[in-house]
């Protein structure tokens, strides 16, 4: 990539105006974080334009509704949109339908389950984003894990606790592995890691009996 267009400060503005008033889990640091970070990402692996474009959107629909693919489409292209797509596990609405903790982890395990079935069917160019962003989000779990707090209370933040966490992780990176992309190295030693902070040596992925 030699030069960044108009295109993707608007897109930083689609990000930061579309995630207002919204936190990473847990924390005060606003959500826009997030995605600039994995957008850095993108272009430090090598990715063009349309990918760090789709790394600052790529969680619009999950977290702020499907009503945005169409501008997204519209706005930035279908390349782009189509990569927001390959990242997105489920919209904010569906996501909102799961009412109690047990529905929401039974609704996690299905997402997760046909996200990794999806990843499987992607091309590399549309995988880039979602690794980065994988990389990015176990990072900060990491960083988490390895202060005094929130140590292993991080993992209270998410529907799936401890253990589906970590086999989630594990399960993504070895899709990541077999493709060969950039950041698959990276985040293997970042979840080897996170396993190591956690004191779980197991490495079981979520399709893992047990």
């Amino acid at each position: 990539m030699s030069e960044l267009s108009p295109r993707f400060s608007a897109a930083v503005e689609y990000a930061r105006a579309a995630h207002a008033g919204q936190y990473r889990k847990g924390t005060c640091v606003p959500y826009v974080q997030h995605p600039l970070a994995v957008a850095s990402l993108v272009i430090g692996y090598g990715g063009d334009e349309d990918q760090a474009i789709a790394a600052l959107l790529h969680d619009v629909l999950e977290d702020c509704g499907a009503g945005h693919e169409a501008v997204i489409r519209d706005r930035f292209g279908n390349a782009v949109a189509d990569i927001v797509l390959a990242c997105t596990d489920g919209s904010a609405e569906a996501k909102a339908q799961a009412c109690d903790p047990a529905a929401r982890l039974q609704h996690w395990w299905q997402r997760k389950l046909a996200y990794l079935a999806a990843l499987r069917a992607k091309s590399p160019y549309q995988l880039l984003v979602p690794a980065c962003d994988k990389l990015h989000n176990a990072q900060s779990v990491v960083a988490d894990l390895a202060r005094q707090e929130p140590g292993l209370a991080v993992f209270e933040r998410f529907t799936a606790g401890r253990e589906g966490t970590l086999r989630y992780y594990e399960s993504v990176t070895q899709v990541f592995e077999a493709r060969a992309l950039g950041p698959a190295g990276l985040l293997r030693d970042t979840v080897e890691r996170m396993h190591a902070l956690a004191g779980e040596p197991a490495r079981r992925g979520l399709d893992d009996a047990g």
